[in-house]
């Protein structure tokens, strides 16, 4: 598979940016409520709501990830494994959260990774690094510029 680094700007309730840089020609971002896929090669923007997205789990301040969540032994005592996903609705995916005890991490765990798995089994891997916690993040990052509005290359 495809390797790609960028920088995961994450704020709650429910906001994240996925941003690959000034090359890259997609951006994934949510705004709290909506969760985009924007292709600028394309001119093409998708739209979820983030409760579809296994992401939910994550984002959604109303998701009850007990309900759709279960805790995977990993062996390790600082390790947590949690798979979510909603029986109901498997066309929704799968995600699996990795988190290891952090004291200077958010209620003492630190997100390592996750692996999402679509409804065609598509599987993407998220690797975490770098993590800073409390910093300030306006709200206009998460917001971007309509490709089928313009046809500019995005930077």
């Amino acid at each position: 598979g495809n390797t790609m680094r960028g920088v995961m700007t994450m704020k709650r309730p429910g906001k994240i940016r996925f941003d690959y840089g000034k090359d890259a020609d997609f951006l994934v971002i949510s705004n709290g409520r909506s969760l985009y896929v924007v292709d600028y090669e394309v001119n093409q923007v998708e739209r979820w709501p983030i409760k579809n997205s296994p992401l939910g789990a994550l984002f959604d301040p109303e998701r009850d990830v007990k309900r759709f969540g279960k805790l995977i032994p990993t062996g390790n005592p600082d390790v947590f494994s949690v798979e979510v996903r909603d029986p109901k609705k498997p066309e929704f995916g799968m995600i699996n959260m990795i988190f290891v005890r952090n004291p200077a991490a958010p209620g003492g765990l630190q997100l390592t990774h996750w692996v999402a798995l679509d409804a065609q089994n598509h599987r993407t891997r998220v690797q975490l690094s770098n993590q800073r916690y409390g910093i300030a993040v306006a709200d206009s990052a998460f917001t971007f510029r309509d490709p089928r509005r313009s046809t500019r290359r995005p930077g």
